[in-house]
């Protein structure tokens, strides 16, 4: 065992606390539906009704799935009147999905190839 190199990795390590806040955050994002809203909420802030059109999803399923991303803060509402509009919550989320979104148009290209296939073609 290389017990330096396992030191290192458990300072580096986040608290219990932490390590369950992230799990929660990819709980979050390993629902189809609720995944659906925020890839649609990259291009911009939205009310309920046109999330629901956009993700295919009913008012109802759309504005249940809402109240629970704006209770983890992963999105936000700004209300004008009546209307409800919801966006990302800041840039980590952003980010967090733009990488994640490369990083499954890059599986998926890789998944197309056979191992040692020559992918140029």
């Amino acid at each position: 065992m290389d017990t330096e190199r396992v030191a290192q990795v458990r300072t580096a390590m986040p608290a219990g606390e932490d390590v369950a806040d992230l799990a929660e955050v990819f709980g979050l994002l390993s629902d189809p539906g609720r995944l659906r809203l925020m890839v649609a909420l990259l291009g911009g802030e939205l009310c309920v009704g046109d999330l629901a059109v956009a993700a295919g999803s009913s008012e109802s399923a759309t504005s249940h799935a809402l109240r629970i991303l704006r209770a983890h803060r992963v999105v936000s509402v700004r209300r004008s009147g009546r209307m409800a509009y919801y966006s990302l919550a800041d840039a980590h989320v952003r980010t967090l999905l733009e990488v994640a979104l490369a990083h499954v148009e890059h599986s998926v290209m890789v998944h197309q190839h056979p191992v040692g296939s020559d992918v140029r073609g």
